[in-house]
């Protein structure tokens, strides 16, 4: 999948890695950046790498719930109501521009994202399985926008930044425009499925069958605590932060051929897992503080297993 991925985007590795972590962790990830740093680009051409159904839905502030969970439509052969599928019963969902929707939209989605399925005219029904949302953001031009509240925040396994890549790679990019690519175009450059959905379930077994040991776990729980103590903020790791950032570990373990987590896979995924679940107190915020600051002081503050 890595090397499907690498015929379409250059760089953001970190990404891409994040990305197969959610997927084997059956989580969700948030992918924030500044225009035009490829992250529909990237979801787009991981969907074609799988043979799932993919998604994407384009959020805008006069989308409702139920243009994405579905609702109940006159059959005009019945003569009766029948449920229609919105775009949420997909493999892979993405969901553009996230915070340009209203919050009732967001809700909606979140607790789809959370409970794996959607209540609609009192019926409860199941999303496919994998099931996966990556969802984008800009950091960028907030006028019109809802920013997602801490709370719906934490429903995301991940949130992942994609930075505007280096001379090196932004060279490669436009030689690559400049030989012919077109970015709408995934099957000329060659993208092909390589995974399907038992290829996923197999990888999701053999990540949580990485073994943890009890010093980590507890080097888990004592970073998740420091946060919760630090002078600088107003909201720290909550236990499904910390569960969240073992479940990373262990599917970043696996990837990388372990079948056990180190403490260094916990340093690895901490900032990718746990930044979006901080909150800064105001007087922080006035001094300039950022959240990843703080975070790294408690990973140097907490002494690691050996």
């Amino acid at each position: 999948m890595r090397a499907e991925v690498a015929k379409v985007v250059v760089g953001q590795d970190a990404a891409v890695s994040g990305l197969l972590v959610a997927l084997l962790c059956g989580g969700h990830v948030l992918l924030e950046g500044v225009p035009g740093v490829a992250k529909t680009l990237l979801v787009r051409t991981l969907a074609a790498s799988l043979s799932v159904e993919s998604t994407r839905v384009q959020f805008t502030p006069d989308l409702m719930p139920g243009d994405i969970t579905g609702s109940m439509v006159i059959d005009s052969h019945r003569g009766e109501l029948s449920f229609r599928e919105g775009p949420l019963f997909t493999n892979l969902l993405l969901a553009d521009e996230v915070n340009r929707t209203p919050p009732k939209t967001q809700s909606a989605l979140l607790e789809a994202m959370e409970e794996g399925r959607v209540s609609v005219d009192g019926v409860t029904r199941d999303l496919p399985r994998p099931f996966l949302v990556a969802a984008t953001q800009n950091p960028v031009e907030y006028e019109g926008t809802y920013p997602l509240p801490e709370a719906q925040l934490d429903r995301f396994l991940l949130k992942l930044t994609l930075p505007v890549p280096p001379r090196d790679q932004e060279l490669e990019i436009l030689r690559r425009h400049a030989a012919g690519f077109d970015p709408r175009d995934l099957a000329a450059a060659g993208v092909t499925a390589v995974a399907g959905p038992a290829d996923i379930a197999a990888g999701q077994h053999g990540a949580r069958q990485v073994q943890v040991s009890p010093e980590v776990t507890a080097y888990v729980v004592d970073l998740a605590r420091a946060t919760r103590e630090s002078p600088s903020l107003s909201l720290g790791v909550s236990p499904r932060g910390a569960t969240a950032l073992l479940r990373a570990s262990q599917a970043w373990a696996w990837l990388v051929g372990r079948d056990f987590v180190t403490p260094d896979d916990v340093k690895a995924l901490a900032q990718a897992t746990l930044a979006h679940r901080l909150g800064l107190r105001p007087e922080a915020e006035l001094e300039g503080v950022e959240v990843g600051q703080v975070l790294q002081s408690a990973l140097a503050a907490v002494p690691v297993p050996r």
